[in-house]
């Protein structure tokens, strides 16, 4: 397997949330994105202005959008000529638009212009963020103001999988608002660094911590972790982000992804699709069908569990219990907790099938 340099957590914070490039009079670090902000400044791909500010809550147009992604990729912003009769070749974006337009990442419009000046939408974002980054799933979230005839179904449902944006509390989208140049950069952070990815996360979410190994011993003893990276560094054709699970001994390592909405938290692996783990909201007693055809029905049997492992002992497990017809109606066990995904599996003779160990 290919070895990577160690970076402590300590010193990846650091380097990630280091003082700007240059200080903005107008980004306290009070402000919702001032980490985000600051990660791209720092990376050269968020510019300041003449006056000392970033104006993080102007509305981001489409030229702004292009210079960034261009930035973001290591375009030649040079000005040049462009295919678009309003962005002529003496504007300041004329370069970055040529490439992002060259590389597929923006489109014009039918009438041959490409409105430089006018602001990306919520949904705008979404179909350019689905073109710039890999995007490993297809989106399952479903929001009352998003219809599968818009233009941006397919890209928002792939942007909030691989958790780049969320949606509101009241379960809408809202892909007609503008977007501000903070909300753009925190879409682009996440694009790139998975420790922003956190931040999209539901309340009680399951979903693991991004910034994170973990660590993980089966019944067999063998040991393996499990950590969030980019699929380009191991694949030929880059799929997105996913969890290396790495074993010590010689067996073949795989990726998995984990996905959540407020319906269900699943998870799968690339080629073969993806089960549901638990459904929403978690009640006792309620039964659900995994969406694998050749398995069972799975049952909540308990919640608020106090289940011991040797990373520690959880007082909040939620366990689902799997009935199996060749089992004579015996059940095996496994046990969710917020934050940590799956913490044990139990065989239904008790014997511990799979346990977490660790978490750095």
């Amino acid at each position: 397997m290919k070895k990577f340099p160690l970076i402590t957590g300590a010193a990846l914070a650091i380097s990630l949330l280091a003082s700007p490039a240059f200080a903005a009079t107008d980004l306290p670090k009070s402000h919702g994105f001032y980490d985000e902000m600051t990660y791209l400044i720092n990376k050269g791909v968020v510019s300041g202005f003449e006056d000392g500010t970033v104006k993080p809550d102007k509305t981001v147009s489409r030229a702004e959008a292009a210079i960034m992604i261009g930035k973001l990729k290591g375009f030649n912003g040079t000005q040049s000529a462009t295919k678009f009769k309003d962005v002529s070749q003496g504007q300041k974006a004329s370069g970055y638009i040529a490439a992002a337009e060259k590389a597929g990442y923006i489109t014009g419009y039918p009438d041959g212009t490409f409105k430089p000046n006018a602001p990306i939408t919520r949904g705008d974002m979404a179909i350019i963020l689905s073109r710039v980054f890999p995007m490993a799933m297809e989106g399952i979230e479903e929001f009352k103001d998003v219809s599968p005839n818009m233009r941006a179904f397919d890209a928002i449902g792939e942007v909030v999988s691989a958790n780049i944006a969320a949606g509101y509390k009241d379960f809408t989208f809202k892909p007609n608002n503008a977007t501000t140049r903070a909300q753009f950069s925190a879409f682009l952070a996440r694009g790139l660094e998975p420790k922003f990815k956190n931040d999209t996360h539901m309340a009680h979410s399951y979903l693991k911590d991004k910034t994170k190994t973990y660590t993980y011993r089966e019944i067999t003893g063998e040991v393996s972790t499990e950590k969030y990276v980019d699929s380009a560094k191991y694949f030929d054709e880059p799929l997105g982000f996913f969890w290396l699970v790495d074993y010590k001994e010689d067996s073949e390592d795989y990726f998995y992804g984990e996905y959540e909405n407020r319906e269900m938290y699943i998870t799968g692996f690339p080629e073969d699709g993806f089960t549901a783990s638990l459904v929403y909201p978690i009640t006792k007693g309620k039964t659900f069908d995994s969406g694998d055809t050749d398995l069972p029905p799975f049952k909540i049997t308990g919640v608020n569990v106090k289940v011991t492992t040797p990373y520690k002992t959880f007082t909040n497990a939620v366990e689902v219990s799997v009935l199996d017809p060749e089992w004579d109606g015996k059940s095996y066990k496994y046990y969710m907790a917020e934050g940590y995904g799956l913490i044990k599996t139990v065989h239904y003779d008790g014997d511990t099938l799979y346990e977490l160990v660790d978490v750095k």
